[in-house]
């Protein structure tokens, strides 16, 4: 049982050799503490045996108690807790903090099976945050044990969606006893949105981007044989993979790629020579899914890390976490049984995942604003300004307005795109949703900037910081505009939407 005491009993220790305070009815012993607390000495003494709950909550956010529960030693007696503590897989309770249904609204989309699962994965992803951020903070690649833990619950398949979790290796189970059959693109959209709740993008871009945008060309294209080796090495984090389109010459503009593979004289394999550029997770992978000129037009390959292929890391906004990287090929071998698709028709392999891979990109950046969101309402609470909290300034409560509107305005449009993904073929979204995901790209990458925007404003000094209360704000700002450029950029996203629409502009319609 733990130990309770009187704030009169606390008030005793308040100095430098013996130092005790009270966050809500917490109490803390920090005379071993204050000789590490990276603020020093001096704030301590401030709270030195009072209640410091209110100059806490100004400070820092709860994860530190989380984080440093080893020097809590009891509970002030007969008083009632104030504040909720989190525990790993809680749902927000802050207004806008989750998607509606997740906060007691109603919807056409999802059920209670939605919210076992969200828990479910909730508290997986709670579990590996800290490592996560380990990983984004000192570049390294995530560890081979990260990746099949991801893995083992089925979550690097589900990362892929509804098509990918049908080809998991018997015995795998996804979280919250939810079935292969039953998991669609509405659960994946919680995937996503989980994942983006590690505030990792670098690290997410090298282990679960990287992933979703490569191994489709294999799930679609692949030889039998090579599906049967590559993908359980890859759906269990074995094995990782990346897509080599890009290089330092062309970036949308696919059909000007140099990279070249040519036969052999004895015709068993490809030799491939050239260069890519921008590759994401290329540093850790083991497989390229890889754009390669053939005698008549773009093929696609299978490309195993071997002899003659070589990568670098490229410095980006991002994380090294991600992986980015300079790959080059050398007189590179690859049988001949590693095409991926037909020859020369490679563009159909580069185009197939274009939509899924928008799609990924749109739940992440919904979440990512609300994430901020989120945070900002629970600072501008905690937050008090010449007397008053930020909460009750005008100003503030207009850009959270603002912020609110925009981001519930495109997951509404995101929910109803995900809708008409469950209910039509592969062939019909091509055909039906390119122009709309597009589109919803397009408005929702506007929206993450604005938001970001607002985000610092709120935060000042903190959102420029990329540890502490400001964390989430600062990664956002630094690495919104990937989303803006990566898979389609916006300028690219607006044409396409509206040229789509022309396709299917009747020609009688007149004004």
């Amino acid at each position: 049982m733990s130990k309770t005491f009187t704030r009169e009993e606390v008030a005793r220790h308040a100095s430098e050799s013996d130092l005790w305070i009270v966050i809500d009815t917490d109490v803390y012993d920090l005379t071993d503490f204050a000789d590490i607390h990276p603020g020093g000495l001096f704030p301590l003494m401030q709270v030195a045996g009072k209640d410091a709950t209110s100059d806490f909550y100004g400070m820092h956010k709860q994860e530190v108690l989380i984080k440093f529960n080893r020097y809590k030693i009891g509970t002030i007696a007969n008083e009632k807790r104030q504040i909720h503590m989190y525990e790993a897989g809680d749902l927000s309770n802050v207004p806008f903090g989750e998607s509606s249904y997740f906060m007691g609204y109603r919807s056409p989309y999802y059920n209670e099976r939605h919210v076992q699962f969200r828990k479910a994965m909730r508290k997986i992803v709670d579990s590996l945050k800290e490592q996560a951020q380990e990983y984004e903070a000192s570049g390294e690649g995530a560890s081979d044990e990260f990746t099949q833990t991801l893995g083992k619950h089925g979550l690097l398949a589900a990362n892929l969606g509804p098509d990918a979790v049908r080809l998991l290796p018997p015995g795998i189970e996804l979280p919250g006893g939810i079935t292969r059959d039953e998991f669609d693109y509405f659960y994946e959209i919680i995937v996503h949105e989980e994942f983006t709740r590690l505030v990792a993008p670098g690290l997410c871009t090298g282990v679960l981007s990287a992933l979703a945008i490569s191994l489709p060309t294999v799930i679609l294209y692949a030889k039998p044989h090579i599906k049967a080796k590559v993908l359980p090495e890859v759906l269990t984090g074995k094995k990782r993979m990346a897509l080599a389109i890009t290089e330092p010459y062309t970036g949308s503009d696919v059909a000007n790629i140099k990279t070249t593979a040519k036969l052999s004289a004895d015709g068993s394999h490809y030799i491939v020579n050239g260069v890519k550029k921008w590759i994401s997770g290329g540093r850790f992978a083991d497989y390229f899914s890889t754009a390669v000129r053939t005698d008549k037009g773009i093929s696609m390959l299978l490309i195993d890390r071997s002899e003659g292929l070589e990568t670098k890391a490229i410095k980006t906004s991002y994380s090294q976490a991600a992986g980015t990287a300079y790959v080059t090929f050398d007189n590179v071998k690859v049988p001949v049984e590693n095409l991926l698709g037909v020859e020369n028709e490679g563009f159909k392999v580069v185009l197939s995942n274009f939509n899924h891979e928008r799609f990924i990109m749109l739940c992440g950046a919904s979440m990512s604003a609300r994430n901020v969101i989120r945070e900002c309402f629970l600072w501008a609470h905690q937050r008090k300004v010449f007397g008053k909290r930020l909460i009750d300034q005008p100003v503030i409560r207009n850009k959270l307005a603002r912020m609110i509107s925009q981001m519930e305005a495109q997951h509404a449009w995101l929910e109803n795109l995900t809708f008409q993904m469950n209910h039509m073929s592969h062939k019909e979204q091509a055909i039906k949703l390119a122009g709309p995901l597009a589109l919803c790209k397009f408005q929702m990458t506007r929206m993450l900037q604005s938001v970001a925007d607002d985000a610092c404003q709120i935060l000042g000094g903190r959102a420029l910081t990329q540890t502490g209360m400001g964390r989430s704000i600062e990664t956002l700002q630094r690495t919104n505009k990937f989303s803006a450029i990566l898979g389609g950029s916006e300028e690219i996203m607006a044409d396409l939407g509206v040229r789509q629409a022309m396709k299917y502009f009747p020609r009688d319609a007149r004004l």
